[in-house]
């Protein structure tokens, strides 16, 4: 399982758990599935193109899970705004969600480049 020592791994991991902290006792059930959902999916989809075989469909995984992330991002925003999460932690999200993007762009460059 050569994906739990990606450093971008480890730090979606850790946002998407986050994510689940923070909106367990929110009642609104359709945004909590649709935000939990795609945080999710960034690690899911990094571990998932790591441990695939070619290096075209890491790539595609790699950019599925950027999409997500920015799915991610855009429901933050929308949860600030409607004040269903607190704004200091959407900030702090959307900090750690830019490195994600950052580091996954890097990621698909170097795997482009082998």
């Amino acid at each position: 399982m050569k994906f739990k020592n990606l450093e971008v791994w480890q730090l979606s991991y850790q946002l998407s758990c986050s994510i689940y902290h923070q909106t367990k006792d929110l009642r609104d059930w359709g945004y909590k599935d649709q935000i939990t959902r795609s945080g999710l999916s960034v690690p899911s989809n990094i571990a998932e193109g790591i441990e695939r075989q070619s290096n075209k469909e890491k790539i595609q995984f790699m950019y599925i899970a950027r999409g997500s992330l920015a799915e991610l991002m855009t429901q933050l925003m929308i949860g600030r705004d409607i004040n269903y999460l607190d704004p200091e932690f959407v900030e702090q999200q959307l900090q750690q969600a830019n490195k994600i993007s950052a580091m996954l762009a890097g990621l698909i460059h170097k795997i482009k480049n082998r």
